[in-house]
This record gives structure tokens, sequence and C-alpha cells, in this order.
């Protein structure tokens, strides 16, 4: 008997017991479903985040007060106000960093605003003009804060575009007047939109960029910082400059032992690391609770299988009485298996497909598709089938013929 002949037979002995077949091939969709939509939310979390990340710049250092540690006690990022102007400016200097290619301080703080009679709450952020560069970003309307709003304390600021919809709705907000905790700033600019940044728990759209010196003495009332952006000059300066702005900062901070620093220094590249490394152990979790439905699946084929084997147990002597050798069965009832794993395979993969496509918009997160995952999900499939048919066929084919026609 040929393939095609055996592959027919198989095909024949699957539509005979319909039913059967259809809850074993879904059980093995449901396992392979499962496994590709699993790798998709895993790849498409590492991809927001990574993307997320690039966009506040990979090569940038964020200097935030306080330490982690401090005397024995421990302090949040933050909590502490131990950076100043003075800092920065200091760390501009190409004698003290070389590496370092521009700095940004930052001063923010959550403050009401007013715009008529359209109120709303936003993070006001006084920085300097290096902060557009840093943090990649540009405006898609007017202009960003200069040198000269600088130096003049001038009020003026520039809108996130979640701020200027809320404030502003279908008015052109440049030109228009804010008021910024009780003082009015005029409305230079509009910052194109780069989403919400749900790694560090802020919404990069809506924001107030302002001169820094406004905020210091006009907003705040405090010349304290929030952070100090720190961008080397490029990817492969980050370490050199990240040693220049500790060893400068502990120096002007006068303080002898590293650890007793009173400042922490972040890099985007460390909370990339760290986000994919939780993603990744999320996958392997989620991955794992899928393989068990695989599991499941093929402990399904199994069964079918030996339960076929039970049922023809006449047929299966009468093709070994008229000559049928035993390598024959066992190909034949390992076809069967195989046959019922890819079916289930492809079934699932269409699942898998068709959950991407809709599943981002219902639950708001992304799920990036691999070929290569999709591509395996299908062989593990048939692969299932095989390894799950394996005994069933090998007990078919040593059935001896004239057991197997006595047998009722």
């Amino acid at each position: 008997m040929s393939w095609l002949d055996t592959l027919r037979t198989s095909l024949e002995a699957i539509r005979t017991h319909c039913l059967r077949s259809a809850l074993t091939v879904l059980g093995i969709m449901i396992g392979i479903a499962a496994v590709v939509l699993t790798v998709g939310l895993g790849q498409g979390a590492q991809d927001k985040v990574t993307s997320e990340i690039d966009a506040l710049g990979t090569n940038v250092l964020t200097v935030s007060p306080g330490s982690s540690s401090s005397s024995g006690f421990e302090k949040g990022f933050g909590s502490a106000t131990t950076l100043t102007e003075r800092d920065a400016r200091a760390l501009s200097s190409k004698t003290v960093a070389p590496d370092v290619g521009a700095v940004a301080p930052t001063a923010q703080s959550p403050e009401p605003l007013v715009a008529g009679s359209a109120t709303w709450t936003s993070t006001v952020v006084g920085t300097t003009p290096k902060w557009e560069a840093i943090r990649g970003r540009t405006v898609t309307q007017g202009r960003f804060v200069d040198d000269q709003d600088v130096a003049d304390h001038s009020a003026v600021a520039v809108l996130g575009p979640t701020t200027a919809s809320e404030l502003f709705k279908g008015i052109d907000p440049v030109g228009q007047t804010v008021d910024v905790n009780g003082v009015p700033m005029t409305v230079v600019g509009v910052l194109n939109s780069v989403g919400s940044t749900t790694s560090t728990g802020t919404d990069q759209d809506d924001q107030v960029i302002v001169p820094i010196s406004t905020a210091t003495e006009r907003l705040f009332g405090s010349t304290t910082l929030s952070s100090i952006l720190v961008q080397a000059k490029s990817s492969g300066d980050l370490s050199s400059a990240y040693q220049e702005v500790d060893a400068e900062l502990l120096a002007l901070h006068r303080i002898a032992t590293p650890k007793d620093a009173d400042f922490t220094i972040t890099s985007q590249q460390s909370l990339d690391s760290t986000a994919t490394s939780v993603d990744r152990t999320l996958t392997v979790l989620l991955g794992g609770i899928a393989a068990i439905s695989l599991l499941v699946g093929g402990i399904g084929v199994m069964n079918i299988m030996l339960v076929s084997v039970t049922e023809r147990i006449r047929e299966i002597g009468l093709r070994k009485a008229l000559g049928a050798t035993p390598r024959l069965i066992r190909r034949q009832f390992l076809l069967e298996a195989s046959a019922l794993g890819l079916a289930g395979g492809a079934l699932g993969v269409l699942i898998g497909l068709l959950g991407a496509a809709f599943l981002p918009k219902a639950i708001g997160d992304p799920i990036a598709m691999s070929p290569t995952a999709t591509a395996g999900a299908l062989v593990v499939a048939i692969v299932i089938g095989l390894v799950f048919g394996v005994y069933p066929a090998s007990r078919a084919s040593r059935l001896a013929p004239i057991d197997a026609l006595r047998s009722e």
C-alpha cells in the first residue's frame, strides 16, 4: 500500500468518528492558540516597553535626588531635595564631563490649569531648551522655550497635545493664555504626541513645559530640582558619562563614600533590561500554562487513538491476515494522529491570528505575532500527534491476526 493509500485510509477513519476526532482537534487547537497568543502578548509587551523607553532616549541618564539607602534608613527615589541648577551647570562643563553631550535640569509638579472656562490639572515641567533634544521631542505648532525665555523668566508655556486638547477644544492654542497655578502664561507651542508612557507611570502627552527660571521662582517657590537629564554623546559613551556624572556630583556634594550618595543615577538601558526581564518571566509563566493545555491535547490524541485501536481490532486483524505488515499498520495510525495534530495546530494558529487582530482593541495591549513562533507552534502540534500516537500505533501493529479475528 502506497503512502497516498495509507493517508486516504487514515482520513477515512477520522471522518468515520468525526465527533470524537473533532473533540480531540479542539483540545490541540486550544493549546496552540494559547501558545501563539501568549508569545504574542509577551513580545508585544516587550516591544511596547522598549519603544517607550527608547522614546526617552537610549543614551540618557536621569539623576534623581535621594538614594536607595542613606545612613541605614531607606528612602524612595526623589524623596530628598539635593539637586540644584549649580549641579546641572557643573555637569555641562566639557572639562568635567567630556563624554556628556547635553544637560537639562528639570523641576516638575502637578499644578492646576485654567484657560477661560476650562480647567485641568497637568504636570508642569520647568526646564531648558536642551530638554527638547534630550527627550527626542518636537513641536507641531509654534516653538519651544529658548535661552532668552530662561534668561528673562518669561511667562511662556509649551503644551502637550493632551493638555492642549483639554484646555482649548477646537481652538488653536498658540497665542492663547493659560493660568498655571494662578500665573498667566502665554502658550507658544504644542509638542508632538508620543503616547502614554505606562512603563514610567506618566503620560508624556499631558504636560506643560515652561522655562526653569519661571518654574522655580514664580510657580513652585523652590530652586531644587526634580531631576537632571544627562545625554551622553553616544550610546557607546554612556558608561563613561555615568562615571563622570557620578564623580562630579560626589565631589560637589562633598561625599567621600559612593554608597552614601544623596542622588541616584539611572539609565534607560537599565530600565529596558529590567522591564524585558519581567516580561520574559511573565511570558515563561503564561507559556507554561499554555504548555499544560498542549499536554492535555496530546493526551486526548493518545486517548482517541487507543479507543480507535480497540474498536478496529477485527479490521487490523483482517488487514494483517491479507498481508499488511506491522510497519504499514503502524504508519496508518501515526498518520491519523499526525492529521489530528495538524488540523488542531492549523485551527489554533488561525484562532491565534484572529485573536491578535481583534484582542488588542479589547484589552488595550499590543500582540506582536512572530512568524517563527507561529510556525513553531504548528510543528509542535504535529509532533504532539506523532509522539502521543506512537504507543497506540505500536499496540495496533503488535496484534496477532488470529487473536484480532477472534475478538468480538
